[in-house]
């Protein structure tokens, strides 16, 4: 039977993940841990084994209401990358945790490409649809096949 405790299941999903993410000096992993009332973020440089730079929800200076909305995660994004790029570090590989790519995740790392970080992987924002310039063909008008019956 499949396992349905949430927690072994992320951990799992994050085990398969760090198998192919891995982190070093010229592009660290930025490693995202959230809970229900905060959002996490490290840069780690995997092969030396060490946290380059943090930011967090629990922070003083970044702590304004709650730690667990789409506000904190867009704070917490742009503080990382800031203190990141003060450190010297452009590039980094993102490590969402397990967690799906929506969000607060996602909130977190697209304020850390808007702050800076991995400057080539900036998603540009879908624009509003604008209403098409031709003029579209009218509908052919289809005849119907009903069969009348005899009565």
């Amino acid at each position: 039977m499949a396992n349905t405790n949430r927690a072994q299941v992320r951990t799992a999903i994050h085990s398969r993940i760090r198998r192919k993410v891995k982190g070093n000096t010229e592009r660290p992993r930025l490693a995202i841990y959230r809970s229900l009332n905060h959002i996490y973020a490290q840069v780690i440089d995997d092969r030396m084994g060490q946290t380059l730079v943090s930011a967090s929800s629990t922070e003083k200076d970044l702590r304004a209401g709650s730690g667990g909305n789409l506000d904190a995660a867009r704070r917490i994004g742009q503080a990382i990358a800031e203190r990141a790029i003060a450190k010297g570090i452009e590039q980094v590989v993102f490590d969402r945790g397990g967690y799906l790519y929506h969000g607060r995740i996602k909130a977190l790392t697209d304020a850390a490409r808007a702050a800076g970080l991995n400057k080539n992987e900036v998603v540009a924002e879908p624009e509003a649809e604008e209403p098409a310039a031709e003029v579209a063909p009218e509908p052919t008008e289809k005849k119907s096949k009903k069969k009348k019956k005899d009565q």
